[in-house]
């Protein structure tokens, strides 16, 4: 098989890590790997494959060969830099907001819309975390009972700020001040995540709407969320509320996510089986519980969903969009 010419942007960072590590796991033929980071990193070594590679800073002209490069920075460098992946022949797989909503760029979650890259440009975005780990159990909802209405509320981690959220977590258990978070993390859950927009939603909840109508093709569907930040170190958690067209059959549900690849039931609660932050670290399983009907509408269905935001929400996705594009072209 044919090996690739493969970039890492923010490969120092806490999502690019990840995804050095899920490059060797999921056993991409890379022959040849650069690594980019900001001026501080440079000239870092990191083993990978057997071999080292050192990091460089971005400079005009350095993603020429390269089949793909990922990026895992914020939106202003992916807007400057993703543009001359392309122009040099390369395929981009964004981690950043930048491109998600752009009509020429799919949105990709790979177990439902994987094709899209195929009519699209080659700049490919990736969702946000929490839209990815819901997408999945969405998106069987519908094509058993047609999905009405979506209510999302999110429980979601420190790390979903990157490595600044984690040492202010630390810092505020160690009884120091906090100056990232608007509040003590360490004391409180915080439901403002990103900005706040004119319409009362912040950026991050508006996200989960719009990504998950685009992932779906349902560009009208009903969709609200509430995004909280909580104090824990890594791991999303979010109260997936759906209301459906046609009646809902918990059975059928359940036995359809038990033939599903990486999406775990754990639903004993009179035993406290539930998911927890704590069995989805560190693996890409997406786990499902507290699954009931609604009773507050005529179809519908509550259920809580957990997953791994550094894994499955942001480097895995990435890494699996990756392979599977290779499998097509192969």
């Amino acid at each position: 098989m044919k090996g690739y010419s493969i970039g890492v942007v923010g490969a120092t960072g806490l999502v690019g890590r990840t995804i050095l590590k899920l490059l060797e796991e999921y056993q991409i033929n890379v022959d040849n790997l650069k690594l980019f980071a900001s001026d501080k990193s440079k000239g870092k070594r990191i083993k990978l494959f057997g071999k080292y590679y050192y990091v460089e800073t971005l400079y005009e002209g350095c993603f020429k060969g390269l089949d793909f490069v990922l990026f895992s920075t914020g939106a202003k460098i992916s807007k400057i830099w993703a543009p001359k992946v392309v122009k040099e022949g390369g395929y981009v797989i964004d981690n950043s907001s930048c491109f998600r909503m752009k009509r020429n760029c799919a949105l990709i979650v790979p177990e439902i819309n994987l094709n899209d890259y195929k009519t699209k440009c080659k700049i490919i975005a990736n969702p946000n975390c929490s839209t990815i780990q819901c997408v999945l159990i969405v998106k069987t909802l519908d094509d058993l009972f047609q999905v009405k209405r979506i209510n999302y509320t999110t429980y979601q981690s420190v790390s979903g700020s990157g490595q600044k959220g984690i040492i202010e977590l630390k810092r505020c258990l160690n009884h120091k001040n906090h100056c990232f978070y608007p509040y003590d993390i360490s004391k409180t859950v915080i439901p403002e995540i990103d900005e706040f927009l004119i319409n009362g939603y912040t950026k991050e909840e508006m996200k989960m709407v719009e990504e998950t109508r685009k992932i779906l093709h349902k560009k009208n569907l009903k969709i609200s969320a509430t995004c909280v930040r909580v104090p824990i170190e890594s791991c999303h958690g979010v109260v997936v509320r759906c209301e459906l067209v046609n009646e809902y059959s918990d059975q059928v549900f359940r036995n359809k996510l038990e033939t599903l690849e990486n999406i775990i039931v754990l639903d004993d609660p009179v035993n406290h089986i539930y998911p927890t932050s704590v069995i989805a670290k560190g693996n890409d399983n997406i786990y499902v519980g507290r699954i009931r009907k609604d009773l507050s509408c005529k179809n519908g269905v509550l259920l809580f969903v957990t997953s791994d935001n550094i894994r499955k929400g942001a480097a895995s996705n990435a890494v699996q969009i990756l392979k599977g594009i290779i499998n097509n072209i192969n």
